[in-house]
């Protein structure tokens, strides 16, 4: 399943994923905007684990002073994922 989830509080502005349905593993991630480097380690670190490891290792990260971070927005977005599927 592809989806598109819009970032809040990040310099990224939203996140693509595709993730299989029967299996819950992540098939690829894509920040749009955000830091480069960053985004797409994270990217590169996630593709292929499955939805609910990523989330309890990303879910709560913070940038600097911000309440949120790019992984963390990740964890909703996989989330939001889970939930419009059941």
């Amino acid at each position: 399943m592809k989806t598109v989830y819009e970032t809040t509080g990040t310099c990224s502005k939203a996140i693509v994923l595709d993730v299989d349905d029967a299996t819950g593993i992540i098939n690829s991630v894509q920040f749009i905007g955000g830091c480069p480097g960053n985004t797409v380690g994270v990217a590169q670190l996630v593709r292929g684990q499955k939805v609910d490891d990523v989330i309890s290792k990303l879910e709560g990260i913070r940038c600097g002073t911000k309440p949120t971070s790019c992984p963390d927005q990740l964890a909703h977005a996989l989330r939001q994922a889970l939930e419009s599927k059941a």
